[in-house]
Formats: structure tokens, C-alpha cells, sequence
């Protein structure tokens, strides 16, 4: 069985021992290998957001910032490096930098104590591409976010294109301020989603393709089908089959994945409990345990109550009765009144109060969906 390490979706074969001692003998660092956009796997969990990736790469700077958040594992990171390597072969650019916001921070701290401003400012808005991950690690940092909102506008005004992502949409990033999630928001926003069965049987193809791997066709699509999870959990899935089947001395089969992955599989259909939705919701919302339950009315309690509702009519098999009592003792038309509420909602794609602000509700239960799935 081959490791290697890799982005989300795409898996880059490792530098062999012989070549990476041939760069450090010649006093260089192998050059690293980024994923590309034609090996990411395109669904409809991210379809949205790879059209937004491809059309930046054929109109630079024409919508600037492209922001893409989703939860982790989704196939953020392989995006931005797409984008670089893609917009690095075209030939129309020479000017490129991707880095996360922790190596930014890094970066500006050493200047501030010793390498200097004005070459950190240089190599970070002297760019044609500019691409920064996980940017919310930006939070409360408060001398660090207002170089970056220096950089970006900088850049703004030069009219060059800048790639960010973040686990979540610039409306929560409450920590990064007014002004700069107002400039974030500013281009194009896309939301990335964990995969569904059918991406998740496509990145597996992938997967065992490019870890050179023995896998019977069922068996993949049953994995595909059986295993929620995003593509770094599916290669940790693929790595036990593979070294369950060596071990045992047996062809990889559905009954041998259904004994090596067993847990996998039974935290993957961990039946969704009314308690489970309250405390995903409060933790979204950033309530106290037990506010769905009690009298308050206020909207930032009612809304997220309603929600809670809808996603334990859509999660559980409880009767509308039991929900009603679950949540402050109300009645089983109160439970159809929120459902039909949030439907409506829904059609009009409309927003609800979240972290004091307003948040898109179909990005508010994504986020309240993913907490479920991952406990």
C-alpha cells in the first residue's frame, strides 16, 4: 500500500528519497506539486464554487475577492490550488502567492520585529494572484487583520485577483470586523458543501487510482453509497481495506469492508436524536442548553427553535406530538406552523439572526447539519 500526501481530492505522489537528496545536496528545495482543477471532483455539493474557481482562471481580476468556505474536508485547499497551478500554466501571469493566513501572520510578525515592512508589503500585494486559506484564523487578531485589509485593498485597487476560504461565509466571521468582512463580501461568495454519495463514489475512483489500489468496483460504490465523510476520511477508509486485506490474506470484498470499516459505518448512520439537534443548534447559535426548551419568544431563541423543528421533522422519526413536548411543551400545530415556516423561508432564500447578524438560512442549517454529522 502507497501513503501520500495530498489536498482533499487530488493525491500527489511524494519525491522519492534519491530526489529530495539531490535537491539538498544542490542547496534547493524540491519544487512543490499542486493539485489542479482538472482533478477536482465536481458535484453538487461544489459545482457553484468550481464554475466561480474556472472562470477566475480565465478572467483574472475580473471578480475580485472569490470567497469559498465550507466546512473542513470539503475541497477548499485543493480549489485554491487549482486555481494557482491552472493560472500558472496559462503563461499570462508571473506573479503568484499562496499561502494561509497563519504563514501571513508569521510573515507579518517577523517583519514587525527585525526583516521590515516594506519587503513583506512587497512580496504580499506586489502580486498578480494573491490566494490565502483559512482565514479565520484572522480573528481578534487585531494588528494583523488591518495589514490584511491594507493588502486587499491594495490589491482592490490595482485590480488584481485575490482567492480566499474560510470554514465559514464572511457574514460569521464576526472576529475580522465590520470593514473588512464588508470587502470579502464585496466579489463573489461561494459555499462548498461535504460531498454527497455520488461525489464521495467519484473521489474513491479517484482515490484508489492514484494509490495504485485493488478495489472491486461494489465495493467502492457501497463505500461511496455507506461512508459519510469528506475525502481525507474515504482515504483513511481505503487505508484500513487495504491493510485489513493484507493482513488477512483476503481480496478486498463488500463483506470484508463491511467487517474493517464497522465503525466507520456505524458513526456514519449514528441515528439523529431530538437532544442531538438541540445541542447542534445551540452551538451554531451560541444559546445556553435547554433555550429551545424554555418560554422566551425573543427572535434570536424562536428562530432557531423553528429550525429545530424543521430538522427533527426531517431527521427523526418522532411524532409531531413528541417534538412539540421536546421543545417547551407546545403543541403539534406549533410544529407544522415552524415547518411550513421554514419551507417558505427556504423558497425565498431568506435570512435569519445568527452571531448578531444576518445570516442566509440555507447557510445557517448547512452549518447546523454538518455539527450533526460530525457529533
Amino acid at each position: 500500500m502507497k501513503h501520500s500526501s495530498a489536498s482533499p481530492v487530488a493525491i500527489a505522489k511524494p519525491a522519492s528519497p534519491l530526489k529530495l537528496h539531490a535537491a539538498a545536496t544542490a542547496g534547493e528545495m524540491p519544487r512543490r506539486h499542486y493539485a489542479r482543477l482538472e482533478s477536482y471532483v465536481v458535484g453538487d455539493s461544489n459545482r457553484v464554487a468550481f464554475s466561480a474557481a474556472t472562470s477566475t482562471v480565465a478572467r483574472l481580476g475580473s471578480v475580485t475577492p472569490l470567497f469559498v468556505y465550507g466546512p473542513t474536508g470539503c475541497g477548499k485547499s485543493h480549489l485554491l490550488e487549482g486555481i494557482l497551478s491552472n493560472t500558472r500554466r496559462t503563461g499570462k501571469v508571473k506573479r503568484t502567492l499562496l499561502l494561509s493566513a497563519e504563514q501571513f501572520t508569521s510573515n507579518f510578525l517577523e517583519a514587525l520585529q527585525g526583516s521590515g515592512l516594506p519587503s513583506f508589503r512587497r512580496k504580499h500585494r506586489d502580486v498578480d494572484l494573491l490566494l490565502i486559506d483559512d482565514i479565520q484564523f484572522f480573528a481578534g487578531k487585531k494588528a494583523t487583520l488591518v495589514e490584511l485589509q491594507h493588502t486587499i485593498d491594495s490589491l482592490l485597487r490595482d485590480g488584481r485577483q485575490m482567492v480566499l476560504a474560510a470554514d465559514r461565509p464572511p457574514s460569521e466571521l464576526q472576529g475580522l470586523g465590520a470593514e473588512l468582512i464588508a470587502r470579502l463580501s464585496g466579489g463573489l461568495v461561494c459555499g462548498i458543501d461535504s460531498p454527497e454519495p455520488e461525489t464521495r463514489t467519484t473521489i474513491l475512483r479517484q482515490l484508489v487510482k492514484q494509490l495504485e489500489l485493488i478495489v472491486p468496483a461494489d465495493v467502492i460504490e457501497f463505500i461511496g453509497m455507506q461512508l459519510n465523510g469528506d475525502a481525507r476520511q474515504l482515504r483513511g477508509a481505503l487505508n484500513r481495506l487495504q491493510a485489513t486485506s493484507e493482513a488477512l490474506h483476503q481480496p478486498i470484498t463488500i463483506e470484508l469492508a463491511r467487517s474493517a470499516l464497522a465503525d466507520m459505518l456505524r458513526s456514519s448512520r449514528r441515528a439523529v436524536r431530538l437532544p442531538d439537534i438541540e445541542r447542534a443548534i445551540c452551538d451554531v447559535f451560541g444559546l445556553e442548553p435547554k433555550s429551545l426548551q424554555s418560554d422566551r419568544k425573543a427572535r434570536s431563541v424562536s428562530q432557531p427553535r423553528m429550525l429545530a423543528m424543521w430538522l427533527a421533522r426531517k431527521y427523526t422519526r418522532a411524532a409531531l406530538s413528541e417534538i412539540g413536548h421536546y421543545f417547551g411543551r407546545r403543541s403539534h400545530t406549533t410544529v407544522i406552523s415552524a415547518q411550513k415556516k421554514v419551507e417558505r423561508l427556504l423558497s425565498k432564500n431568506s435570512t435569519i439572526q445568527l452571531d448578531q447578524a444576518d445570516c442566509n438560512i440555507e447557510d445557517a442549517l448547512r452549518r447546523v447539519e454538518t455539527q450533526l454529522r460530525t457529533g
